[in-house]
């Protein structure tokens, strides 16, 4: 079964384990683990060359510990993050299950690989998923000011030492952070980390930092595995019979929340 036929069943949830099992055989391009790692490649100005098609652990749910991740297993939730987290229920309608943008978060856990394009100016992130791109911006510029929240946000990367830390604001808090529904508000902020540990291996870790829903930051960490393959097409309508067939709802953006 190719990735893409998955896409409906990926985006809304359900049926996953089965999808993800399929997948999961074909995933593995690069075969067993090498008898010794060879080392971590470099560019020419030095730092770690992060370039390649990489492919971390399906996350549905950060709080989780499972084989190449782990997860914060209790999470801190203020009141307002905690009634958000209780009152969310994917068969009114998940956005995901309607071909929306998956947001940073959701787009990273998602069972699919994706591709660093590495430059002195920028490092972008292609994801097969849905074939979304994201920017994340290299030359030491600052966040806008004023920015108008979107799917994505705004990302931002300097380099500490060899881990490239991404930080990231401005997402709309109509998306979640996983495909069990974790939420989030407009104010959270993301720091995610990205060091190459060998020429196959990268650790990757995400911070949530959001006082509006949490009471304090927590970490998700994992290992990501370089692939030899290339990212192929996705189309998330073109196998999305839940929709079409109405077995899910079509999403509508929510109401502006009222000032907490």
């Amino acid at each position: 079964m190719s990735r893409h036929l998955c896409s409906a069943v990926c985006a809304s949830g359900v049926l996953i384990l089965g999808c993800w099992a399929t997948l999961a055989g074909s995933q593995d391009r690069t075969g067993g683990p090498p008898a010794m790692a060879a080392s971590v490649p470099r560019l020419p100005g030095g730092r770690p060359d992060l370039n390649g098609v990489w492919m971390g652990p399906y996350v549905p749910d950060m709080t989780k510990t499972g084989r190449n991740q782990r997860g914060t297993s209790e999470l801190p939730f203020t009141p307002a993050g905690l009634k958000d987290w209780q009152s969310y229920d994917a068969g009114k309608g998940d956005y995901t299950g309607s071909c929306m943008p998956f947001g940073l978060s959701r787009s990273i856990n998602a069972p699919y690989p994706l591709q660093i394009v590495q430059t002195s100016k920028s490092v972008v992130l292609l994801f097969e998923v849905n074939n979304w791109f994201h920017p994340v911006l290299m030359d030491g510029r600052e966040h806008p000011k004023d920015l108008e929240p979107s799917w994505f946000g705004h990302s931002i990367g300097k380099w500490d030492g060899d881990t490239l830390v991404v930080d990231t604001i401005g997402v709309h808090d109509w998306t979640k952070l996983d495909t069990i529904g974790h939420p989030h508000s407009e104010n959270l902020h993301l720091v995610t980390t990205f060091r190459r540990t060998d020429f196959d291996h990268m650790t990757f870790t995400v911070t949530v930092d959001d006082l509006e829903t949490y009471t304090k930051p927590w970490t998700n960490e994992r290992t990501f595995r370089r692939l030899d393959g290339e990212l192929i097409e996705y189309s998330c309508m073109e196998n999305n019979k839940d929709l079409r067939e109405g077995h899910i709802k079509f999403w509508v953006p929510p109401a502006p929340k009222k000032s907490r």
